[in-house]
């Protein structure tokens, strides 16, 4: 049997792996990015989820050969409110619209959930995140649940060339919450979360139509646990105490999410843990060394 077609939206940190994954098992796949490229096994179209105009050239140009699922994994290039509605939820509208019964698999965040008592959250939880984007993410994933489609929690993205926790640890300018909670950090490695989408795919995304799951790995670390954990890994001091930094961009929040209803599909991160993919990915830690100290 022929694999699906996939249109992937969005060729960014995990859309290009994604991309790469899907073509290397040989599905058919078709990237759409704000700006073409060349010189890649599959094709990287230019195009604007956001924009009516361009995803109706998208479906014109794709007659013959239109996909059997869409990713939309495109970036809202950190923009406030304004870009998330234009990218998320008017991005998914359009996309319906133009590819109408092609089921859409949408990369959410665990932001929604924002609870700050250390609970364990699942798919059932309740979400009313205090940050506006977070509230416009909640609502788009309405939007592509009610089109048939899944709607995938992302915890903190994290692998090669991006790692906060890494970074900071190796620059010196870590700090530990001081007082006596230290809160959960949840992530998920790239590769990982790429290789959710594949494994759902292949599983057959009629089998979850209007499904919501959480992707983050198996282990889920405190702050405090965490800089434990990498100040042995690297042999350097403990970070020391500092007030939590309440005006950053993400809310604070402090929650255990549960990956238990992925798991229950098959999906094993290759990764269970981030001190694990700090340990057992070469490129993660090189990478971030090489951010910081330049040749």
């Amino acid at each position: 049997m022929a694999h699906p077609r996939i249109l992937i939206i969005g060729h960014g940190y995990v859309g290009s792996t994604l991309a790469r994954l899907f073509e290397t098992a040989g599905y058919p796949v078709i990237a759409v990015n704000r700006s073409a490229e060349g010189g890649l096994p599959y094709p990287v179209e230019a195009g604007d989820v956001s924009s009516a105009e361009s995803v109706r050239a998208l479906a014109s140009s794709l007659i013959g050969t239109m996909p059997d699922v869409i990713v939309h994994c495109a970036s809202s290039s950190r923009g406030g409110a304004e870009a998330y509605r234009a990218v998320f939820i008017e991005g998914l509208k359009n996309l319906h619209r133009n590819f109408p019964g092609v089921p859409v698999i949408f990369t959410s965040s665990s932001s929604v959930y924002g609870q700050v008592d250390g609970s364990t959250v699942d798919e059932t939880s309740e979400t009313e995140p205090d940050r506006e984007t977070s509230q416009l993410l909640c609502e788009a994933e309405e939007v592509t649940r009610a089109a048939g489609g899944i709607a995938l929690r992302l915890a903190g993205i994290y692998g090669p060339d991006r790692s906060v926790h890494v970074k900071k640890m190796l620059d010196g300018s870590a700090t530990i919450d001081e007082g006596d909670v230290s809160r959960y950090l949840n992530q998920i490695h790239r590769d990982d979360a790429a290789a959710a989408i594949t494994h759902l795919v292949g599983c057959g995304v009629e089998n979850f139509n209007g499904c919501l799951l959480n992707v983050v790995d198996d282990v889920p670390l405190t702050q405090r646990e965490c800089y434990e954990g990498l100040a042995e890994i690297f042999g350097l001091p403990l970070p020391p105490e500092a007030p939590p930094a309440l005006d950053r961009k993400r809310a604070w929040t402090n929650k255990i999410v549960s990956n238990a209803a992925l798991r229950a599909t098959g999906w094993i991160p290759r990764y269970p843990s981030f001190l694990d993919a700090v340990r057992d990915d070469p490129a993660l830690v090189l990478s971030i060394r090489a951010l910081i100290e330049p040749a």
